[in-house]
C-alpha cells in the first residue's frame, strides 16, 4: 500500500458513508441519537478536502484521524479518529507498507478504540465488527493485501450481523437494556463499510 492506495481507501469509505448515511441514521434512531450517519458523513466529507497533501500511507491516515476528531460530533469522531491516528502512527513514515504492516496498524487502531470506549466484544459496539475483522486480516496477511482485506470485510459483516441479537452494554444503546436486542448496531455497520471499502480498492 502506497499513499495513492491509502487515499483511495479513505475516499471509498467517504463515498460509502455518503451513500449509506440514511441507513446509518435509521439504525442509530432505533438505539441511539439518530446522528451517526450525518456525523460520519460530515467528517469524511471534511477528510476528502485534506487528502491531497499527505505523501505516505501513515500520513494519510494520521490526517484522516485528526480531521475526524475535529469535525465529527458524538462518539464516532473520537473513536474513528483514534482508529485512524493509531493506524497512521503504527505505519510511520514508510512510503509503502505490506499487508502484515497494515495488520499491525489495524491492531493498533483496535487497541486505541477499545481503550477510548472501554468496549469489549459482545458489548454491541463497533468492536464487534472491528475485532473479528482485524483477526481475519492478520490470519490472511501472508496471502497479500487483497486477500486479507476481503477476509476482514467478510468477518466484519458477520460481526455486524451478530450485533442484532446482543444486548448493548456500552454507549447510548445500553440505556435501553433488553430493548436494544433485535437492532443492528450502527457503529458495527459503519465499521463494516470501512473494511468493505478496503476490500473494494484492493481487489
Amino acid at each position: 500500500m502506497d499513499a495513492a492506495l491509502a487515499r483511495a481507501w479513505v475516499s471509498a469509505v467517504a463515498a460509502s458513508v455518503a451513500a449509506q448515511t440514511e441507513l446509518l441514521t435509521q439504525l442509530d434512531a432505533a438505539i441511539g441519537d439518530s446522528d451517526h450517519g450525518v456525523n460520519l458523513n460530515r467528517g469524511f466529507t471534511a477528510v476528502l478536502a485534506v487528502l491531497d497533501g499527505p505523501e505516505t500511507p501513515g500520513e494519510v491516515f494520521a490526517v484522516t484521524g485528526r480531521t475526524l476528531v475535529s469535525k465529527v460530533g458524538g462518539a464516532s469522531g473520537p473513536l474513528y479518529g483514534s482508529l485512524f491516528r493509531a493506524l497512521g502512527k503504527a505505519l510511520g513514515t514508510a512510503s509503502t507498507v505490506d499487508a502484515p504492516e497494515v495488520a499491525a496498524g489495524l491492531r493498533a487502531g483496535l487497541d486505541a478504540v477499545r481503550k477510548l470506549g472501554g468496549a469489549a466484544p459482545g458489548d454491541k459496539t463497533m468492536v464487534d465488527a472491528y475485532e473479528p475483522a482485524v483477526v481475519a486480516f492478520e490470519k490472511a496477511a501472508a496471502d497479500g493485501l487483497a486477500a486479507a482485506a476481503r477476509a476482514a470485510a467478510d468477518a466484519a459483516a458477520a460481526g455486524m450481523r451478530a450485533t442484532v441479537d446482543l444486548r448493548a452494554r456500552k454507549g447510548r444503546a445500553s440505556y435501553l437494556g433488553e430493548r436494544s436486542i433485535g437492532h443492528q448496531d450502527p457503529g458495527a455497520t459503519s465499521t463494516w463499510l470501512v473494511f468493505e471499502a478496503l476490500a473494494s480498492v484492493t481487489a
